[in-house]
């Protein structure tokens, strides 16, 4: 059996010489600095190991193979900790590189002569797609101002980046941008010699952590992105949009957030994090405002004896106290000087702290972001009034926009808890108050029941003066706070509860009573008018979940006084679909086609109530095994009718620096997730796939899940090879996020946390939860169908139906992106030999079926055939991947056989980082 096909290069190679030409120019800058640090001896390990895995992975010479197996082994590991890191850092500036060279060809795609040809996922493309459509503005307008689309950040365990090499990387990115409009040798010379200095900065930087990263950590981290990325570049997605739309559009874009919130299985969280995570993001939004303000003083100098103002601003530059001389003409200068000073005591008012730009006067705070939006727009009616709208599109108009969606508090937190706490807070509660003294133990019926009853009672469960166990203690504060934030913050700061492992309509119920207990339910339950402050939002997660989503759902709102409750609240109802424990239950194939089936039942469902708007929530990976693959494409695949304009979706660990890190990629995402949502919404058929199609998904979703479950869950000792050919008890010392990799202290793949299943099996190349079981589907199926009718049926499938293709379009990226030759070296870590050699040939036999069963339905062997860009970067990336996994092998290998020492110890964990950095799309 080969490994992974090699492949096809980009179809222009001279498109690619700027590339090329800037990953040798960082290269030879950190050849230069490792020669310089690490001695010649070192340099020239290096440079023979980077020509031996080239040439291997352009040739597959085993010769090639073996003899770079033969000098990493014998490496001293002082030498494999330098050779890991030489290795990394390439990765990471790789990375740059081809993130430079996105934006670059971007620039010149809208720049090339004759007729326009928009790139996928651009607002220009989706305009004239509309337009060609027959769909009017007016009509995109009516869909804009009904949509919700929200990226939503987590901070799950899989980034594993340090800030401070973040930060460097973001220097090295915008000084090889600033390079692409240099002429003058001297400024070249000069940009030569800053790039080697942050490369300098990274060499002389420790890649890892010393200690875990705690939640405030994640909180900070996660900031660092808005100052970036999302204050600036939101406002000018929207921008672009008025610009195609001709109008300003109305808010619908929105940043959410779980981090400081996220409880499930992290004890870390309670309710003094999610105090700190919105006072942080207050301070995070007020600080960019004040800092803006700031600059807008400068620009605003405009003098009324030579234009007028209007009296509203008039009377807000009055309300400034100012009485400079300096000023005494300028009163757009003085307007500003009055939103500063209000906007500084909201600041401390909601934080307790002025910050880093105190006020000149002091004015009392801002009641709402509306007031503050308001105020600026005083300010920008006046200017375009009096000939200076040119001066608002520099600065005010950005800003405005920024308070418009950011408001004071960020982004929206979400709340979520595993439903077994709910159970026994409430049970806790209830045994106390008298009222009951086991309901963990009642069947669903009776907790129903019951559950109504004690809704449509005004008096609480609550004792004010009895003690409760630490744990309910946890759950109350984290109520208590929420309650207290949206007071001050307002309702867009926490807006959803998640209900994790949500399995039974008492799972539903469990929360809403919860909310009524700490003043989040106002009114009584079942009278009119009675209203709910947080979205009840289960969280369907295993395959057996997602089936019941529907009935669950159904049943729930067959309750009396549950539509009526939504309604009065909002008539809003968000719903989490789970992708990464449905994969690791059932499979690639069947978590997707139960995926799938599950939002069109839930879509038809709330069809049936046009009063409330179902809102799904894709709790997306970055792996393929976890819903990872590209978004636009995800979003144009959901079902018909499913979108509507409303979508969250979850970015996820080092995901979010591959995407928000740069601040013209960022923008390019967040694009095209606007571009994907309008697109599905106006353009989507609503027609269902033919039953044809349907029922081959069906058949081939249980014969994958079968071949799947019956190697991961039914083979024995499955889990012994698991926990020995992958780093997974390695990455759990990685210092890489404030959750535990597992629920329970146990070796059992069930309870172990689907984020480290992938990342494990990514880390060993066989990234086996992004394909295994559909070669095995394809080929029964076709023994059932006959090969040349199902064979020619699945092809149609392929060409005609979006879900089908995007689910083979990350199959072939999965299959591109592993190796099952490195994945052999992890096999032999394995102690049991017979069991290594029963388990990887039962994992490569199913590798060659899924192989050939693609190469059928695409008719072609190429791998990424159709994206050249993605096989451009495996071809420049993988060479300098392979070294980190021979050695990560060799490593785990001495470590696990008694050799402890800290440079071992290291070593894994930056080679850990290092294939990482390199998959990119590894958490």
């Amino acid at each position: 059996m080969h490994a992974t096909v090699h492949p096809a290069p980009s179809r222009d190679p001279e498109k690619d010489r700027p590339l090329i030409d800037d990953i040798r120019l960082l290269g030879s800058m950190l050849g230069d600095i490792v020669r310089e640090h690490e001695g010649e001896a070192c340099f020239a390990i290096v440079e023979n190991v980077r020509r031996l895995s080239v040439s291997h992975q352009r040739d597959r010479d085993p010769k090639d193979e073996h003899a770079l197996e033969l000098i990493l082994r014998g490496l001293t590991p002082s030498q494999a900790v330098a050779v890991m890191r030489a290795f990394s850092y390439f990765s990471h500036l790789a990375n740059i590189a081809e993130d430079r060279h996105r934006v670059r060809r971007r620039a010149e795609h809208a720049h090339e002569p004759g007729p326009a040809v928009h790139q996928e996922g651009s607002l220009a493309r989706a305009f004239a797609r509309f337009a060609d459509a027959g769909i009017d503005k007016g009509r995109i307008a009516e869909t804009l101002r009904h949509a919700w689309v929200s990226p939503v950040l987590t901070a799950h365990p899989t980034e594993v980046q340090r800030k401070s090499l973040l930060d460097a990387m973001l220097a090295i990115a915008e000084l090889l941008a600033a390079r692409d409009g240099l002429h003058d040798p001297r400024d070249i010379e000069r940009n030569t010699a800053l790039l080697r200095t942050r490369i300098t900065q990274l060499w002389q930087t420790r890649l890892l952590r010393d200690r875990k990263l705690t939640v405030r950590d994640e909180i900070e981290n996660a900031l660092s992105y808005y100052r970036t990325t999302f204050l600036r570049e939101i406002p000018r997605l929207y921008a672009e949009v008025e610009h195609f739309l001709g109008e300003a559009p109305a808010p619908f874009f929105r940043m959410g957030n779980w981090i400081g919130g996220d409880r499930d299985g992290n004890p870390n969280v309670d309710g003094a994090t999610l105090d700190v995570a919105m006072r942080r993001q207050c301070e995070t939004a007020l600080d960019f405002y004040l800092a803006e303000l700031h600059l807008l003083g400068a620009e605003l100098s405009v003098s009324d004896r030579l234009v007028g103002c209007s009296p509203e601003l008039t009377a807000l530059a009055a309300s400034s106290r100012d009485d400079s001389p300096h000023r005494e003409d300028e009163p757009y200068r003085r307007a500003g000087l009055a939103v500063s000073a209000r906007v500084s005591a909201t600041r401390l008012a909601l934080t307790g702290e002025v910050g880093a730009h105190p006020p000149r006067a002091t004015l009392p705070p801002y009641p709402t972001p509306e007031a503050l939006a308001a105020d600026l727009g005083l300010i920008v009616d006046s200017l375009r009034g009096h000939h200076g709208g040119a001066l608002v599109d520099l600065r005010l108009g950005p800003l405005k926009r920024a308070v418009e969606v950011f408001g004071f508090h960020l982004a929206t937190v979400d709340l979520r808890q595993s439903s077994d706490r709910h159970e026994e807070t409430l049970a806790e509660l209830m045994e106390k108050a008298g009222v009951e003294p086991a309901y963990a133990s009642l069947d669903e019926d009776a907790k129903r029941a019951l559950l109504l009853r004690l809704l449509g009672e005004p008096r609480p469960l609550r004792l004010p003066f009895e003690s409760y166990s630490e744990r309910a203690a946890s759950e109350f504060g984290v109520f208590e706070t929420a309650r207290r934030l949206r007071a001050a913050f307002g309702r867009e700061s926490i807006r959803h509860y998640i209900i994790s492992h949500t399995e039974t309509v008492s799972d539903l119920l469990e929360v809403l009573l919860l909310q009524k207990e700490f003043g989040l339910m106002h009114g009584t339950f079942g009278r009119p008018g009675t209203t709910c402050e947080l979205i009840v939002s289960p969280l369907f997660e295993t395959i057996a979940d997602l089936r019941n989503a529907e009935p669950i759902m159904r049943a729930f709102y067959a309750l009396p006084g549950v539509e009526a409750l939504v309604v009065a609240s909002g008539a809003e109802q968000d719903i989490m679909l789970g992708y990464s424990d449905s994969n690791k239950d059932g499979g690639f194939f069947t978590s997707n086609w139960e995926l799938y089936r599950s939002s069109t039942q839930l879509a038809a469902l709330f069809d049936g109530k046009p009063g409330i708007t179902m809102r799904l929530f894709h709790g997306r990976g970055g792996t393929v095994g976890r819903g990872g693959g590209p978004s636009y494409q995800a979003i144009l695949a959901q079902p018909p009718g499913t979108v509507k304009g409303q979508i969250r979706l979850t970015e996820q660990g080092e995901i979010i620096s591959s995407k928000y890190s740069n601040p013209d990629i960022g923008r390019r995402n967040l694009e095209t997730l606007v571009s994907a949502s309008l697109e599905a919404t106006l353009l989507a058929s609503h027609d269902a796939a033919p039953d044809a199609f349907l029922g081959a998904a069906a058949e081939l979703s249980r014969l994958s899940m079968a071949a799947y479950r019956a190697v991961v869950y039914e083979t024995p000792g499955f889990t012994d090879y698991f926990f020995a050919a992958t780093p997974i008890a390695e990455i759990a010392d990685l210092n890489i996020g404030s959750r535990p990799a597992s629920r329970k202290a146990n070796r059992v793949i069930e309870d172990l946390r689907a984020i480290p299943w992938s990342f494990s099996w990514g880390q060993s190349r066989v990234s086996l939860p992004g394909w295994f079981g559909f070669g095995s589907a394809v080929r029964d199926l076709l023994a059932e169908r006959g090969e040349e009718d199902g064979m020619a049926l699945l092809r149609r499938m392929n060409a005609e139906w979006p879900f089908f293709r995007t689910v083979l379009s990350n199959l072939d990226m999965v299959l591109a992106k592993a190796d099952t030759s490195v994945a052999r070296r992890y096999a032999e870590l394995v102690p049991d030999r017979a069991l290594a050699a029963r388990i990887f040939d039962a994992i490569e036999a199913e590798w060659d079926r899924t192989t050939a069963a693609l190469n059928g339905i695409l008719e072609t062997e190429e791998r990424l055939s159709d994206n050249p860009s993605l096989a451009r970067s495996i071809e420049h990336r993988f060479p300098y991947i392979t070294p980190l996994n021979h050695l990560q092998v060799d490593l785990i290998r001495r470590f696990r056989a008694g050799q402890t020492e800290d440079q071992v110890q290291r070593g894994i964990l930056i080679s850990i980082n290092g294939v990482a950095a390199g998959l990119r799309n590894t958490g």
